[in-house]
């Protein structure tokens, strides 16, 4: 049997796949790892996004990563900001050395009879040169789009406007603006961090939206934090506000489950006090409940601040078409603009958009059950991360690496050389894995993974509940397999307690 260059390849270098390095490299000491990055800096979309006032839509003590605190007391970081700290992780755990830049996953194929993942990759730098390394285990942390092209609809009469027309995942270096009457297309997180950011500059910005999100405002900086500083240790604080968002963030979410008309009224009487009585109302009032869709967060409201200074304004209409000068909207009514820009969403895509292949026979994800939310039914060696859309993105990926590190040591202990979960019981549902009616989830449906109908084949986007199951959970549950050439292997009693004290 052909040797492994390396016992994992890590897919991607952003906060994903950097966090999972520095599990992988701390917890299990000599491993070694490969981490494949298409472009030629680490941070993934916190290296692409370079649109006024880039920053996070969750907190950063939830953001950040379990085992680095983030030093910061600002509760939404900039894009930049969030890159250095992914940079700081790698050198401080000596990950960057272990990065391969400028390679883009074109197949990822698994041999049974080799035991073995081929990685094939092109050197977009070297003339499109391929390039293939060996693994025995896959780690797909490629975040959830892609990275070429966001999605933007199709605008009847585009060609013919005489000012740009910008996506914000392709903003232009130094882009200047100023003096310039700019429209917004878009409600969501990136159409409210856009706006107030250029009404620094511009004459005027218009969001124009089809229908209102719900828009929460938090605060600028964490102030309890700053005061615990004073007198604690960061790493002890930062717990401490890692525990506490975590706690707050699950409440608000079950409270908006199990009486969302209430918290409807507690969310638009806030909105309604931001906006002030010169605001009209109706642009915030979505037709939907409570974290049916992922909530915006503005800190300390200043996309509220921007329109009641009249620096800002929202229109809820429909597209007829883009003119010379503007755009027509369906009522009739005409929006004057030198600058379009579509922050209409993003385009989904899992695994970094190269074909996956398990003895030649070509993955379907559509077809395939979620194991936990991190492993695929009927796929060996092979673990994927995918981030709560309920709270921030991180806080799974931890636990998402915890897990795939008592997996490889189980592997190790049993001399096992392959693992898989296999659904023999037929839980398939026609549910994606996936709980929200987000427009982008929506138009990706055929691309996700499905759900099942009980655990483990369930998502069940629950910090609180994933915690005990993925760090302490029995990884002996009938459905999650280990083999050793062929044949079925299991741990027994006293390696079942070890396992668990060295988690």
């Amino acid at each position: 049997m052909p040797r492994a260059q390396f016992d994992v390849i890590i897919l991607g270098a952003g906060l994903s796949g950097i966090g999972a390095a520095c599990h992988l490299k701390s917890k299990i000491p000599g491993i070694r790892l490969a981490i494949l990055e298409r472009r030629e800096r680490m941070g993934g979309t916190w290296d692409l996004f370079k649109y006024p006032g880039i920053r996070s839509d969750s907190d950063m003590f939830t953001l950040g990563y379990d085992f680095r605190p983030w030093t910061d007391t600002k509760l939404l970081a900039d894009g930049p900001a969030i890159r250095q700290y992914i940079e700081d992780a790698a050198e401080e755990y000596g990950i960057r050395r272990d990065i391969r830049f400028g390679h883009k996953i074109t197949r990822v194929s698994w041999s049974g009879s080799d035991k073995l993942w081929t990685v094939t990759a092109v050197k977009e730098n070297s003339q499109d040169e391929e390039a293939s390394f060996t693994a025995s285990f896959v780690y797909g942390c490629t975040g959830y789009y892609k990275y070429d092209k966001g999605y933007t609809p199709e605008f009847p009469g585009v060609e013919q406007f005489k000012g740009d027309v910008i996506h914000p995942q392709h903003w232009p270096e130094n882009y200047d603006y100023s003096g310039k009457r700019v429209v917004v297309i878009g409600s969501g997180a990136t159409a409210v961090t856009l706006v107030p950011s250029m009404t620094d500059k511009a004459a005027h910005v218009t969001m124009l939206q089809r229908s209102p999100s719900y828009v929460v405002s938090v605060p600028e900086r964490d102030l309890i934090t700053e005061k615990l500083r004073k007198v604690l240790p960061d790493s002890l604080t930062y717990r401490m506000a890692r525990v506490r968002n975590v706690v707050l963030q699950r409440a608000v979410f079950d409270v908006c489950r199990r009486a969302p008309k209430t918290m409807r009224r507690v969310l638009l009487a806030s909105v309604r006090k931001q906006l002030g009585p010169n605001v009209d109302f109706s642009h915030f009032e979505p037709r939907y409940n409570p974290w049916d869709e992922r909530m915006c967060a503005v800190p300390k409201g200043d996309l509220f601040k921007a329109l009641r200074d009249g620096k800002a304004s929202v229109v809820t209409d429909g597209i007829e078409s883009i003119t010379q000068t503007g755009i027509r909207l369906k009522s009739g009514r005409e929006l004057e603009a030198d600058i379009i820009v579509t922050a209409t969403g993003l385009d989904m895509q899992l695994l970094g958009g190269a074909e996956y292949y398990v003895d030649e026979r070509k993955l379907d994800l559509h077809e395939t059950l979620m194991y936990k939310g991190i492993l695929l039914e009927g796929v060996p060696n092979f673990a994927l991360v995918f981030g709560y859309t309920n709270a921030s993105w991180t806080l799974k990926a931890n636990i998402a690496n915890a897990f795939v590190v008592r997996v490889i040591r189980q592997m190790r202990q049993l001399g096992a050389d392959t693992v898989v979960p296999e659904d023999e019981e037929g839980c398939a549902s026609e549910e994606n894995f996936l709980n929200l009616r987000s427009g982008y989830i929506q138009r990706a449906n055929d691309r996700l993974p499905r759900q099942g109908t009980k655990q483990p084949w369930q998502n069940l986007q629950n910090y609180l509940l994933d915690v005990p199951a993925l760090r302490f959970g029995s990884l002996d549950d009938g459905v999650l397999r280990f083999y050793r050439d062929g044949r079925r292997v299991s741990q027994s009693p006293v390696q079942r307690v070890t396992s668990l004290l060295a988690a």
